[in-house]
């Protein structure tokens, strides 16, 4: 990844992102590689200008049309969930916004394909992944409750929207052995970890979260 361009200066400097996976550390996230990641990847061409000087807080920031930036700690906390004990592998996002998030599994994975419902996000994305030089993510304008079933299956998903049931449809694109990850809820969200074993789909809650709404369609 070519982040030599990038690099920024005072607030959106390396060593302002250092010290973001300084706190991410404090705050529980013990995994090495999303700690590479998080710190390797410029949060800060992510977001609008005016913004820049807030990119490496522990906060959500507005994209418009009504989407948000994750914070860092749950953009950590989520792929962390993923990765305890294995690889992402071949890894499916749904709702890919401004890219970021898509950017951090692309450090840690050579196969992401990412699905945004926004057409003028998604181009976005495309053109802040292009600035990284990370050309091995695949980005489509689709409806993300109905996944990507011509790249299926997947050993991993992750969802940066919130739905009050997990979406049989991703179950379905789900490999054996895989994991799905996602705010599920709607008055009150938690990360909801879903495995598929030979027995079937096993459930795991996690922390508390607040998530745009996952919704139907494309714009």
């Amino acid at each position: 990844m070519n982040t030599a361009a990038v690099t920024g200066i005072g607030m959106t400097s390396q060593r302002t992102r250092t010290r973001m996976v300084e706190r991410l550390r404090e705050q529980g996230i013990r995994d090495t590689r999303v700690l590479h990641a998080m710190g390797l990847v410029p949060r800060h061409i992510f977001i609008e200008q005016a913004l820049a000087n807030r990119a490496y807080d522990d906060t959500a920031l507005p994209l418009g049309f009504g989407q948000t930036i994750s914070q860092p700690y749950v953009v950590a906390r989520m792929i962390e969930i993923l990765m305890a004990g294995r690889e992402l592998g071949k890894t499916l996002e749904i709702g890919a916004g401004c890219g970021y998030q898509a950017a951090i599994l692309g450090v840690l994975s050579k196969h992401v394909f990412a699905v945004e419902r926004v057409a003028p996000l998604l181009a976005r994305a495309r053109d802040n992944l292009k600035q990284l030089k990370l050309s091995h993510i695949r980005l489509k304008h689709a409806d993300g409750n109905l996944g990507l079933p011509e790249a299926a299956p997947f050993d991993t998903i992750i969802l940066a929207a919130a739905a009050a049931d997990v979406p049989q449809t991703l179950l379905a694109q789900l490999a054996k052995g895989g994991r799905l990850v996602m705010p599920l809820g709607s008055a009150e969200q938690v990360i909801s970890l879903v495995e598929r074993t030979e027995g079937g789909f096993v459930e795991t809650r996690f922390d508390a979260v607040r998530f745009v709404p996952l919704l139907p369609g494309v714009e």
